[in-house]
């Protein structure tokens, strides 16, 4: 059935497109007679539906159709007179500009876009209703009083698709509560280098085990292909992404490079996808990376070629936030190279109005066919007409499920995310404390015990999660603490609480329960130079306790796998918690036994700290699959605490907090070492805040302009904190006694993406030492908050 589909709609296109091809008066009645051909030829319903919408609509609706502003920028009065037929909401964009928004204001808004996008029309020219796309990347988790599920990196450790799609299910009731048709999920990357921010929105590093999990989150989601609720009532459009090599960036930057042999890298990061796309999948995101030098938004070879030639994908591809403007030549205003490559929709959150005018120029210029204009059209027609949003011209707050907010976190949802949490608990470490005993009086300690927001992780309320959130934003969700406190009362224990594990004089408890791990993060701001945990406030607490002859259970809260030797070696139990969400009563079940069953390694656990790519036993500590369970207790000996990342010496902050450091002030006397102030020679700096007042500095380059940024001898490596404002209109190049590199194509990726980190080692400049100087040919603006000199480990890569 579904083959026969793909096989119609593949026919309707080429006479649409034959028939609607550049110059095609398609929105005037003259089109008639070829609708109807298409119509005949198919005796399709479905398709005659598309084309007949297709031909009445005006080349400025049908640009509309492909551009998806975000609701911060964006109003249901200038849906009304664009008719865009998308919308998003980022992870800081919430109704009315309020992120903590209430679900009835989610609801309300996604009523007025409809309406907004449905008002009658003149000239005969339908009314198309648009869809709004949200990130519900671990249950519908920007909405207040959701259910948050745990992480993808969490789930792929049950190792259970059933349950998988039980999760899809219910994420899918709980969005179309609020009246959302559309979900940018599941994440099937297959993180190959746990440095990456995004490492927990993997199911694993084996791509078997992505491909699986994928497709049962989809099916949850969707529903299944011939089911009658395919689509329907309790189903929401997903979304595969990111296509493709997401997940294999070099040193896990974020939105980087992937390099290599091009079916060695489809061998890895393209298996998820045929098997989403034979469950139904609705829709793609193209990914922010590089392929070999390519951006993947830009390239048509694997968009259209592969993705819909060799792998006969029918559905939606959706950019990413703002994708498109990072092709060489782009601009976010301005990119027809997304589009002739095969993005159908461009997610241009701030900028839409700029690219929609040059879009639709560049259409009637003919710099983009219109008949690639109504290809990416009838793609948008055909996923909305699957999912009903044609039909009935029913606005959201009529569809099933909205408005029943009793299902929105409900406990049956509670019920699957609480089995999801204790069946994905990985014991690593188990000396005889676990399971813990009935009866027993029991210390919890750590800030992170009682924080539903570090154990949610990023994406969640906000971008970033954590910040500003407390428990009080997490109605009917349970800390650790609290499932752990609710399981001792029931088991007739108790439960002392304390922050870092102080024992009060005379209290004996029978075992501590320490939590502690990452803050969350998301994105690029998750990036990582090397995997070692650095945090010590849970390796003080488990030293203090064991000091005191208190037996201990470690619980890590992590969005990757990490070097805790050092953890390890110390505690008497340890724990891989991943980022649980919102029922912390799961950790308690699993502590106490209850579960049955142990979650499994879905990604190698490093020995050693450096973070290079580990992907196999070699190097691992734990391999993929390692499980032990409770009644395993074989000790396995002391690990090495060594970490040439933790002991790097000859560190020497010399420009930080806006201002040198004193010692480097004495060192230069004021005058060698320059302190990023002022103007010179065509390069101005001037104070900015970032933490604190002036606490950095912005440095605008005029053209063919140099600036010294030597610091005092010391280490062999610079590392910068730097965020980049002004994209380079040419090349930005670094030099260092006689080494030169050129950062253009770093810098253009840095752009807009916040506060980052730049370390430079004799890896990409030979000849590094503490002569530095950076130069701009084209004007350029770059903000730095710090500079420090320090020892690189031998062989270390420089990182951007």
């Amino acid at each position: 059935m579904r083959i026969s589909a793909r096989l119609m709609a593949a026919s309707a296109l080429a006479v649409l497109v034959s028939a609607c091809g550049a110059g095609a008066p398609v929105q005037t009645a003259a089109s008639t007679p070829p609708v109807q051909e298409v119509a005949a030829s198919t005796e399709d319903a479905a398709e005659r539906q598309i084309a007949d919408l297709l031909a009445r609509m005006s080349l400025e609706r049908k640009v509309a159709q492909l551009i998806m502003p975000d609701i911060a920028s964006v109003t249901p009065a200038d849906v009304e007179k664009y008719r865009f037929g998308t919308v998003l909401n980022g992870g800081n964009s919430g109704p009315y500009n309020n992120d903590f928004a209430p679900a009835e204001d989610w609801l309300k808004l996604a009523d007025e876009f409809w309406e907004a996008s449905t008002k009658s029309l003149a000239n005969g020219e339908p009314a198309v209703p648009m869809i709004w796309g949200t990130d519900a990347v671990h249950g519908h988790a920007n909405v207040i009083g959701a259910t948050i599920f745990p992480h993808n990196i969490a789930l792929g450790a049950t190792g259970d698709p059933d349950l998988i799609r039980k999760i899809g299910a219910a994420t899918a009731v709980e969005i179309e509560i609020t009246g959302i048709d559309w979900t940018f999920a599941p994440t099937v990357a297959v993180a190959r280098d746990d440095r990456w921010g995004r490492t927990y929105e993997s199911y694993s590093e084996d791509p078997v085990r992505v491909a699986a999990m994928g497709v049962a989150m989809v099916e949850g989601l969707q529903g299944k292909p011939g089911d009658d609720d395919f689509l329907g009532a309790g189903r929401v459009i997903a979304t595969a992404k990111h296509f493709f090599g997401d997940g294999g960036t070099a040193q896990g930057v974020d939105q980087g490079e992937v390099n290599g042999d091009i079916e060695d890298l489809k061998a890895v990061h393209v298996t998820p996808y045929p098997p989403a796309i034979d469950a139904g999948l609705g829709s793609v995101m193209a990914s922010f990376n590089s392929i070999n030098g390519k951006k993947m938004h830009g390239n048509k070879a694997l968009l259209t070629d592969l993705l819909r030639g060799e792998m006969g994908f029918d559905g939606l591809v959706v950019g990413d936030w703002n994708g498109h403007g990072q092709i060489k030549g782009c601009t976010n205003t301005d990119c027809p190279q997304a589009m002739l490559a095969g993005l159908d929709v461009y997610m241009v959150p701030e900028d839409w109005k700029g690219l929609y005018e040059t879009t639709l120029a560049q259409v009637k210029d003919g710099t983009i066919p219109e008949a690639r204009i109504d290809e990416a059209v009838v793609r948008v027609l055909r996923i909305k007409q699957r999912a009903g949003i044609l039909d009935g011209e029913v606005k959201p707050s009529l569809r099933p499920n909205a408005g029943d907010w009793s299902k929105l976190g409900s406990a049956d949802h509670r019920a699957i995310a609480r089995e999801a949490v204790a069946k994905s608990m990985v014991l690593l470490k188990n000396d005889g404390v676990l399971p813990i005993k009935e009866g027993a009086n029991i210390m919890v300690a750590g800030t992170a015990a009682d924080s539903i927001a570090q154990q949610a992780g990023g994406w969640t309320i906000t971008w970033q999660g954590g910040g500003e959130l407390t428990n009080d934003d997490f109605p009917g969700a349970t800390s650790i603490l609290a499932g752990i406190q609710d399981a001792a009362k029931a088991a007739g224990g108790s439960v002392d609480f304390s922050l870092y594990g102080t024992l009060a004089e005379g209290q004996e408890p029978d075992v501590a329960i320490v939590v502690f791990g990452e803050e969350p993060y998301a994105e690029f701001v998750g990036d990582r130079k090397d995997l070692a945990f650095r945090d010590e406030e849970g390796l003080k607490t488990l030293r203090r306790l064991k000091d005191a002859g208190v037996p201990t259970v470690a619980v890590f809260l992590s969005g990757r796998p990490m070097w805790v030797n050092r953890e390890l070696n110390v505690a008497d139990a340890f724990v891989a918690a991943w980022l649980p969400g919102s029922e912390g009563a799961g950790v308690a079940d699993f502590l106490y036994g209850k579960t049955g069953t142990n979650g499994a390694l879905s990604f190698s656990w490093p020995a050693g700290c450096d973070g290079d790519p580990l992907n196999g036993p070699d190097g691992a500590l734990f391999p993929v699959g390692f499980s032990r369970s409770m009644n395993n207790t074989a000790p396995f000996g002391t690990l090495s605490e060594e970490c040439a990342a933790l002991d790097a010496g000859g560190a020497s902050d010399w420009f930080t907090a806006g201002r040198l450091a004193e010692r480097v002030k004495a060192l230069s006397k004021g005058t060698e070492i320059p302190d990023l102030r002022g103007a010179a020679g065509g390069v101005v700096a001037r104070g900015i805040d970032r933490n604190t007042q002036e606490d950095a500095r912005e440095i605008t380059f005029g053209p063919g302009t140099a600036l010294d940024l030597s610091g005092p001898q010391g280490g062999n490596a610079y590392r910068i904190a730097y965020q980049v404002t002004q994209r380079p209109a040419g090349p930005v190049v670094l030099a260092s006694n006689g080494s030169t590199l050129d950062i253009s194509r770093e810098m253009l990726v840095a752009e807009g993406k916040g506060w980052r980190e730049m370390v430079l080692t004799p890896a990409c400049l030979a000849g590094l030492s503490n002569a530095l100087t950076i130069r701009s040919e084209a004007p350029f603006s770059i903000q730095i908050s710090a500079i420090a000199r320090e020892d690189a480990a031998e062989g270390a890569e420089c990182s951007f």
